[in-house]
């Protein structure tokens, strides 16, 4: 008897080779060809994250707890547990394919919407906002830890902007097709974020989505007209909040008055100063007598680093950031498809920005925005929902490629704005051996 000829498949099929005999053939779907995750962005962030924990351990005045007999772990509990958290967020979001992220873009970003528009309201019942530092930026959903919705909007955003981006296709070059519905889709987050009010939020959003669409094909004279609209909207915001301008006229001259609206830049000046090359050693800090730094924990936290770590810690930390958006540009580049360069390029573009405005405001070289540093800072929200975007981050870079340019043969292209939806592949499937997993 002639054995019969299979036809070649459309999809490449896994079967396991060697099984008992009589044992039922198992027989897989499609499955796209993988490779290992990008380690050395792995390895930057937790490198961040471990320098964050030892941070806010020390900022808690460790010296001094054990002196007294107090507890040394209390400062740094609560963070190590959200960075638990974050990992476990991270590892399942890097084995998850970053392609389901269409179906819930719209859904993510409408919740996001909601949370930031429960932060302006009154309370009602167990949702109640939360004022710290005179601006309301945190939410109370009942028995839950509080939350900070604007967090959850730069990862919200960045995937809904990276979808609609990816369909529009050439479409993002029409000034009513493109540059209107994008100001529409990425002004409410950044609007609702600045009615808080949360200037240095604020910035990082608009930051990030103009990268977006600038990267996405925008005419540059379409992102030019934004440009004056931005210097009027910064100067009329910093004209109607009063702590604002007190933070401008502290960043023009903080030596102006040292013991008020200066005093946070002059202290984080002076404990980079005090750190020299090498720092002062880990808990020094909080000896008696010494500098007292307002927000070391949080968003002064790289003014602690440089004293205690000195310029070493410092150079440290910002060589992390530089390789996390080194490796995340590349990521993008060699992303198999349109959304998924998008996606790379906005949470990189996000996690750099942030950083950069942290660290230039511990040196003086902009005003204080009130923003974490991302990974090191105390903050559970920014803490998981960073993790959360280098795991979508690692998906990616699962599968990138090593030839050609991200937006080859995408199916994206030359489509019109429709329901979420998950693309056929941007490349052929390719035959898997049986027996192994790809």
């Amino acid at each position: 008897m002639t054995a019969r000829t299979p036809s070649a498949p459309a999809i490449a099929l896994r079967r396991d080779e060697a099984r008992p005999a009589g044992a039922t053939r198992v027989v897989r779907g499609p499955q796209r060809e993988r490779h290992e995750p990008d380690y050395l962005v792995l390895i930057s962030v937790v490198t961040l994250a471990v320098i964050g924990l030892l941070m806010i351990y020390s900022s808690g005045g460790v010296a001094t707890a054990v002196r007294t007999g107090g507890d040394p772990f209390g400062a740094v509990a609560t963070q190590l547990g959200w960075s638990v958290l974050g990992l476990v967020g991270m590892t399942v979001l890097m084995r998850t394919d970053y392609r389901y992220l269409r179906l819930a873009s719209v859904p993510l970003y409408l919740i996001t919407v909601v949370l930031l528009l429960l932060v302006l309201l009154p309370p009602m019942g167990p949702i109640e906002p939360v004022e710290k530092y005179g601006s309301t930026r945190w939410l109370q959903l009942g028995p839950l830890p509080t939350i900070h919705p604007a967090e959850f909007a730069k990862l919200a955003m960045v995937i809904y902007l990276a979808h609609w981006l990816a369909r529009q296709g050439l479409g993002v070059r029409s000034l009513i097709h493109g540059l209107v519905p994008f100001l529409l889709i990425s002004g409410l987050c950044v609007g609702l974020v600045a009615l808080e009010p949360d200037l240095g939020t604020t910035g990082v959003l608009a930051l990030t989505a103009l990268t977006l669409v600038f990267v996405a094909g925008a005419r540059l004279w379409h992102l030019a007209l934004l440009l004056p609209l931005g210097v009027f909207g910064v100067i009329g915001y910093v004209s109607i909040h009063a702590y604002q301008m007190l933070r401008w006229t502290a960043y023009l001259d903080p030596w102006a008055d040292p013991l008020g609206a200066g005093f946070q830049t002059v202290q984080g000046l002076l404990s980079l100063g005090l750190g020299g090359i090498l720092g002062v050693g880990l808990g020094q800090s909080a000896q008696p007598g010494a500098l007292t730094l307002p927000n070391a924990h949080n968003d002064f936290i790289f003014a602690l680093i440089g004293q205690e770590l000195g310029l070493v810690g410092g150079l440290l930390v910002i060589a992390l950031f530089l390789l996390l958006a080194y490796r995340g540009v590349l990521i993008a580049l060699a992303a198999p498809d349109t959304f998924g360069a998008l996606l790379a390029t906005g949470i990189t573009a996000w996690l750099a920005v942030q950083g950069l405005i942290n660290i230039g405001v511990v040196l003086n070289l902009m005003p204080i925005t009130g923003i974490t540093l991302p990974f090191v800072s105390d903050g559970g929200s920014s803490l998981v929902v960073s993790f959360a975007a280098v795991g979508i981050l690692l998906s990616i870079s699962r599968e990138t490629l090593s030839r050609g340019t991200w937006n080859d043969a995408d199916p994206d292209r030359g489509r019109g704005y429709g329901r979420p939806h998950l693309p056929r592949p941007g490349r052929p499937s390719l035959p898997v051996r049986a027996g192994r997993r790809p």
